[in-house]
């Protein structure tokens, strides 16, 4: 088939006159806001599902699983299909399948149909993600990136927070079916203004590395779902022959494989290992897997506490985080023109240091008898801290790739911060499982269904519950750390080095084969 733009495409850096791309970012902020909602919106309805459906907590627990496996393991792939079938395409198509799948979900009569529905909603979420930061990229000029990609990470910011929230409050109301309904309404605007308002971008219709793409599915399948599940299955026997460190081994092994195979193809892999050439590039997924474990990891205490020992209700719980979305939507415009002006190192360090001290802030408070005001002050730090680092991230990871590997770097960057949600869910349930075993002996565990719902420990363990909770979130502040030492690592933006043309030109190179 005849490729509809070159190899090595001259694909014009877009000019400061041409039409604003701003109505098109935010036609697609509002599909990206609402997948981001739906990674974390089911947590928090647990209780209710497990009285709904009369099942136990195992089968509940893969509501959630599924999704994030189905969203974090096509990444790659969907990043890819997005430069060659035309971002605009991919995301009205990943768009129609999350809102259809949410109908489903909200009409499901047992948990395995709900199961089945959030796995079509995972893919639908993981064919719109990449196809964002690929519009960003493919419209903005380099030196106004930031101020766009500053308004996305604010976006994923918030969705964090709300996700918590809504879901408290559409569950203690109508019912938790509305947690998926409410998504059919937003997902047919978010179509009619994506159809009017997102551009027809050009597209490349080159060979597909098939081989990659079955390398890295199977790899990151395995690994994924070893993670996630490992203390499901005391990171023993699953079924028969099959375990948690086969899968982890065979993950592995195909990984290394598929980094093997993208060295060897001289055509179009499906990740152009040059990509890693640029050291902001790298610098930026490194930063991000540590704030997705982060975020991800310091949810599950934080709510837990909340409502297991202070006795909040699920809606009063996320309320405790407020602050934190307040924070994020006032500070996302000012953040973003200083990443259009600034170092990128300073922003990005600054939030991941300060996000760290907040969680070991919650350490010192997370307590029964804490001031609810104190609380409600590290949420602010969370908020300004978290500005920081989302939106300077996302606009440092890809400013200096050409036009045409913006959907392979697309996949890359929202491949790690899957991965280490993933990788921060899964360890912060093996911490709080030890620390709670270590306060106290015999307790099992965690807290019942009952009482995540909103009724309060008995007082004789609160203290102990409190400890063990409070000493889980100094793992994702640690996690932090790397991030913040990775950071320290970025180079001056090449649009603030010379002029605003030269950072497609200059990444030209990205695309040779390491």
């Amino acid at each position: 088939m005849t490729p509809t733009a070159p190899d090595h495409p001259a694909t014009p850096t877009p000019a400061d006159d041409a039409p604003s791309p701003w109505p098109a970012l935010w036609a697609l902020v509002i599909g990206f806001f609402m997948i981001l909602v739906d990674s974390t919106i089911v947590s928090i309805a647990t209780p209710a599902l497990l009285e709904h459906f009369d099942t136990g907590l195992g089968p509940v627990l893969w509501v959630t699983s599924a999704y994030l496996l189905a969203y974090a393991v096509p990444l790659l792939i969907t990043g890819r299909l997005g430069d060659r079938l035309g971002p605009k395409r991919v995301y009205l198509a990943g768009l129609t399948l999350f809102t259809l799948a949410s109908l489903w979900c909200g009409l499901s009569g047992s948990i395995e149909e709900l199961v089945i529905a959030r796995v079509l909603q995972g893919l639908g979420a993981s064919l719109m993600t990449p196809q964002t930061m690929t519009v960003i990229t493919r419209t903005f000029p380099p030196h106004r990136r930031g101020t766009a990609m500053a308004l996305w990470g604010a976006t994923a910011g918030v969705a964090t927070l709300v996700g918590p929230l809504l879901g408290g409050v559409l569950i203690d109301g109508p019912g938790w079916e509305w947690i998926f309904f409410v998504n059919v309404p937003v997902g047919v605007v978010g179509l009619v203004l994506a159809a009017r308002l997102v551009p027809a971008l050009e597209t490349r219709a080159h060979t597909f590395d098939w081989v990659g793409v079955a390398l890295s599915a199977v790899g990151l399948f395995c690994g994924i779902f070893a993670i996630q599940e490992g203390e499901t299955y005391h990171w023993g026997t699953i079924r028969g022959f099959v375990s948690v460190p086969l899968l982890l081994a065979v993950g592995a092994v195909m990984l290394v494989a598929f980094v093997w195979w993208q060295s060897r193809m001289r055509t179009e892999p499906l990740v152009p290992l040059g990509l890693f050439r640029d050291r902001n590039f790298s610098v930026s997924n490194v930063a991000i897997t540590s704030m997705g474990f982060a975020i991800t990891a310091a949810m599950f205490p934080m709510m837990l506490w909340a409502q297991a020992v202070r006795g909040y209700d699920p809606t009063h719980a996320a309320l405790l985080l407020a602050p934190q979305a307040v924070m994020s939507i006032v500070l996302a415009r000012p953040v973003g023109g200083l990443v259009d002006k600034v170092h990128p190192r300073v922003l990005a360090s600054t939030g991941l240091l300060a996000f760290s001290l907040v969680l070991v802030g919650f350490w010192t408070l997370m307590t029964p008898t804490s001031p609810v005001w104190a609380i409600l002050l590290l949420a602010v730090g969370m908020g300004a801290s978290g500005s920081l680092i989302w939106g300077p991230l996302a606009a440092s990871a890809n400013r200096n790739l050409p036009p045409h590997l913006a959907g392979a770097g697309s996949g890359v960057y929202n491949t790690t911060r899957q991965v280490g949600a993933v990788l921060g869910s899964a360890a912060i349930t093996a911490l709080m499982q030890n620390r709670l075993a270590a306060h106290l002996p015999g307790f099992g565990g965690g807290a019942t269904p009952g009482q995540s719902s909103g009724g309060a420990l008995p007082p004789m363990v609160r203290d102990g519950f409190s400890k063990a909770l409070a000493e889980s979130m100094l793992l994702p502040a640690a996690v932090l750390l790397v991030g913040f030492a990775a950071t320290l690592l970025f180079e001056q933006a090449r649009h603030l080095q010379s002029s605003p043309g030269a950072a497609d030109a200059a990444a030209a190179t990205a695309e040779t084969p390491a």
